[in-house]
């Protein structure tokens, strides 16, 4: 299967408020059911938001979140990424992304490698230490999270890996979309493979965020992009371009690993 829908679910979270946030997303996935989309990326944090405060009593309640994400992945057929937050023990709490495969269940889980510390992420999350590629019935997928783009080596280490779709979610800032559009489209292009990325809208006590969800081919060609208010997209691909480009302009088989240590 090569011709594949990709959805996104562009949407501004509600610090805190879960039943609100779980609801927009319930229904929002039904839509790309009904669409015929095969794979949904969710932004990060998607049913809490950064609501440090209550982290700890909120992160208690995802067990039930991810129950009913996981009942509507099975009925409409979609496999779901976006982050939560994870309670591990009493005082350990990771910014996590589940890979949550149709009627399969929950078939990964990617801990934030890179909490962003210039807001004090890392103060409130545990660092993650391993990346995930998630095999599907789609292809290969590599999961990142926001601040991760900015580190070239995850996106390459995931490529490397086998991934052909790369899946990023985000609660990024509008003063820095231009970053956001620059550096998703780079490992796009430089991975030759399809990259989506998922951002959140409107704005908490703490910042203005940008929307603008996107996805790139491997060319670097927008095949979907949101404007900066809630809205969910559908978009087809094809995977066939991924093996098409790496034969014009064979990155992979030029690299030189031993000049990269």
């Amino acid at each position: 299967m090569s011709k594949i829908k990709i959805g996104i679910v562009q949407f501004e979270v509600t610090q805190g408020d879960i039943k609100r946030n779980l609801d927009t997303v319930k229904s929002s996935l039904v839509k790309m059911g009904d669409a015929g989309a095969s794979l949904v990326v969710l932004p990060e944090m998607w049913a809490t938001g950064f609501a440090y405060r209550n982290l700890n009593t909120l992160s208690d309640k995802m067990d039930d979140v991810l129950e009913e994400v996981t009942r509507i992945a099975a009925e409409q057929d979609l496999i779901i990424v976006g982050s939560l937050p994870e309670k591990v023990n009493a005082t350990s709490i990771y910014n996590t992304a589940y890979v949550i495969h149709k009627k399969d269940g929950i078939i990964g889980k990617y801990r934030k490698i890179h909490p962003f510390s210039l807001h004090r992420e890392d103060k409130h999350f545990k660092h993650g230490s391993e990346r995930l590629v998630c095999d599907t019935d789609i292809g290969k997928i590599g999961v990142m999270i926001c601040y991760d783009i900015r580190f070239p080596e995850l996106a390459r280490a995931l490529a490397l890996e086998g991934a052909k779709i790369l899946v990023v979610s985000a609660q990024w800032p509008a003063s820095r979309i231009a970053h956001w559009l620059v550096l998703l489209r780079a490992r796009a292009i430089e991975n030759q493979l399809f990259c989506v990325g998922t951002n959140t809208c409107g704005s908490d006590e703490n910042m203005q965020y940008g929307g603008t969800s996107v996805g790139y081919s491997p060319t670097g060609d927008v095949f979907m992009v949101a404007s900066d208010k809630p809205m969910n997209l559908v978009a087809d691909i094809d995977l066939k371009e991924i093996d098409e480009f790496r034969k014009l302009i064979p990155c992979f088989e030029d690299r030189v690993p031993e000049a990269y240590r």
